[in-house]
């Protein structure tokens, strides 16, 4: 997958840009708050669907603009196709559009996949020794691009959580809600059950590529482990859906009364962690800031991996500020690694990217792109 051009009007503080890139690598360079991440952030809005930093959707408008505009032109599977996306107030009303090659998309569901990428910024270096819920969210959203439905099953399950911890709260406010709450209890098991297979077959693949990149990395120095880890009563093994169902349903109802005190649910895929391991040992106690950085780079280029081995080619990988966290030695290794992948790099100078092969350059400045020629 190769993203050919992106064009933006009226997006946070560019007025109008239009960025070319090379199929190899990109570097967008210029001071802080000129707009590099900006650009990033409109590129990978066709990979999820929405914002990685924005709350609400008018964030990404610029301010006294009524809409924004991101078009790009991607290539995949050998085709040509353009994705347009318009957000604000249009059309009688906020909202947001989408379209592709012309066909007005109805649903999310419908975008999620058509355009792979996966993005490295300074806020995933938290991922280690950050809360469980930066680690599902790592793994969701990598999952959602080579699964689209996966991430229906998640948005249910969340709908369904939220109506059964209301259910709950409602019952600690007196009243017989048994039926109902049985009536919650299964459908957030059927779906527990779900993400958990699909969660646990993802990890094994990220497991696996993640530890040769980090062994390549390292020099064979030390050894990198991913597993899941979800309710004990499971025992570690989340394969079969049928029994992971049986003992969710077991488990909520068994437990409903004190769930009722607490007023929320304690049992299900919201509960759930990825434990990161180095050399046997827990990463988030033990590993040093470096170690950490490298977990990271070896994770995010294993996203990658794996969305390749699915589908028979890279995704488009968005480094946003990174290459100046990580040190020379790591730095050499993702430029000696990128092979034909594609990588789209924002840097405050040049010099943290000088290693990263000859593609193109723009020098960004008050949401503008200038192609330069420095080295």
């Amino acid at each position: 997958m190769i993203i050919k051009s992106a064009e933006y009007t009226d997006f946070r503080n560019i007025e109008s840009a239009r960025l070319d890139f090379s199929p190899t690598s990109t570097i967008l360079f210029g001071k802080n708050a000129q707009g590099k991440t900006n650009m990033l952030e409109g590129i990978y809005l066709f990979a999820q669907g929405k914002s990685m930093r924005a709350v609400h959707d008018e964030e990404m408008v610029r301010f006294g603009s009524d809409y924004a505009l991101v078009r790009i032109v991607y290539e995949s599977g050998g085709s040509e196709n353009t994705l347009i996306m318009q957000i604000g107030n249009f059309g009688g009303g906020k909202r947001k559009q989408i379209s592709k090659n012309g066909v007005k998309l109805e649903r999310l569901s419908e975008l999620i996949g058509s355009f792979r990428a996966v993005l490295f910024c300074p806020e995933h270096l938290f991922i280690v020794k950050g809360s469980p819920s930066e680690r599902r969210a790592f793994v969701d959203v990598a999952i959602s691009q080579l699964k689209p439905l996966y991430m229906r099953t998640l948005q249910r399950y969340n709908k369904v959580l939220f109506g059964r911890n209301a259910e709950l709260k409602r019952a600690r406010e007196g009243g017989d809600r048994r039926l109902l709450l049985e009536a919650w209890s299964e459908q957030l098991a059927e779906l527990a059950a779900k993400i958990t297979v699909e969660r646990c077959e993802y990890i094994d693949s990220l497991a696996l590529a993640s530890g040769e990149i980090y062994s390549d990395m390292t020099g064979g120095a030390e050894t990198l482990g991913l597993s899941y880890r979800g309710c004990s009563r499971l025992g570690g093994e989340y394969r079969d859906e049928a029994r992971i169902r049986k003992i969710y349903s077991s488990l909520l109802t068994e437990n409903t009364e004190r769930e009722i005190i607490l007023g929320s649910t304690q049992y299900g895929t919201h509960k759930d962690d990825i434990e990161i391991t180095l050399d046997g040992r827990e990463a988030k106690s033990f590993a040093s800031q470096g170690q950490e950085r490298g977990i990271v780079l070896s994770m995010k280029l294993a996203e990658g991996e794996c969305s390749r081995r699915r589908t028979g080619e890279y995704p488009v990988f968005l480094f946003d500020d990174v290459l100046s966290e990580l040190d020379p030695q790591r730095r050499s290794f993702v430029a000696s690694g990128l092979g034909e992948r594609q990588v789209i790099i924002t840097a405050c100078d040049l010099s943290a990217s000088r290693r990263i092969p000859n593609g193109r350059k723009y020098y960004i400045k008050d949401g503008s792109a200038k192609e330069s020629c420095a080295r």
